[in-house]
């Protein structure tokens, strides 16, 4: 009798089956995975440890670059990853090849600095870095917005479409595919380019993205923007079952952008996310080791 439990515990546990949280109650195949023990542990805001995807000042954000690596030091994070605008997106100041010289002189001084520093908690006596990239605008034929001479000097690459948004499935796929193809991009960003409440994303065969990120070792963002969580959860579980690692990144702007996190996580949790799917969760080793085995 239903009406008789104390809690919602009590409920499952007359039921014969484990708990399940409430936002991983979106799908009837949970209560078989329930049933057979198999809930993943979920993804929480504290297993973050890095802020990947951020604009400085350089192109659209509101802070410098040490504004930007100090916050993440007072956080607790271990790394930055930079990746400011490219060139084709001049209305938020893309950097031109001079000024991606000019940029990466920079982090390498800073980076320098950084290495007298105390290491932060938890990095294994590593010092905080931060990591050389680019959000790369996907042109409309599927290219990246430098030519390799300049793709090269990044870490990595997130490969983002943010013009010429009308387009048909076929188009899409095409461009998106040729992208995730490119032997240089590390993370698919903001995968349809949606606004919620406000644009519609471009139509895609979420599976076969998803199965082209698998074959090139890309990974695929969940863009923690509140405006945008992109890539949708429901598509999480088959990314997942396709071995394909994901990021919950910010998209900052700002510092106060570093906050969203926590969106992305919640929408990491629908689709039953863990810490080991996620690739700002790694540790700063670990994404050392991450970037060494892509460039191979």
């Amino acid at each position: 009798d239903y009406a008789k439990a104390n809690t919602e515990e009590d409920i499952f546990l007359d039921a014969g089956i484990p708990y399940i949280v409430p936002c991983m109650r979106e799908t009837e195949k949970i209560i078989e995975r329930a049933k057979n023990n198999k809930l993943p542990e979920l993804i929480q805001t504290e297993d973050i440890r890095s802020i990947i995807h951020s604009h400085s000042n350089w192109s659209d954000g509101s802070n410098t670059l040490e504004e930007m690596a100090d916050e993440c030091i007072k956080r607790g994070f271990e790394y930055l990853v930079i990746s400011d605008h490219s060139q084709s997106a001049f209305y938020a100041n893309g950097l031109k090849e001079d000024r991606i010289i000019a940029q990466q002189k920079q982090i390498d001084e800073l980076n320098a600095r950084f290495a007298l520093q105390p290491s932060p908690k938890g990095s294994g006596g590593q010092a905080f870095k931060i990591f050389k990239s680019i959000e790369s605008d996907i042109l409309y034929d599927g290219k990246l917005d430098y030519p390799d001479h300049i793709l090269k000097t990044f870490d990595l690459v997130i490969a983002s479409v943010h013009s010429i948004l009308k387009m048909t499935e076929e188009k899409a796929m095409k461009r998106l595919i040729t992208a995730i193809e490119n032997p240089y991009t590390t993370i698919l960003g903001h995968m349809t380019g949606r606004l919620l409440l406000s644009r519609n994303g471009y139509p895609v065969d979420h599976k076969k993205i998803i199965e082209a990120c698998a074959a090139n070792n890309v990974v695929i963002e969940l863009n923690a923007h509140p405006r945008r969580l992109d890539i949708d959860w429901k598509w999480i579980d088959y990314a997942i079952e396709k071995n394909v690692l994901l990021s919950i990144d910010p998209d900052a702007h700002s510092l106060d952008g570093f906050d969203d996190i926590k969106y992305g996580v919640l929408a990491a949790q629908k689709g039953g996310m863990t810490k080991e799917n996620n690739l700002s969760s790694f540790s700063i080793k670990q994404f050392e080791k991450f970037l060494s085995n892509k460039n191979l």
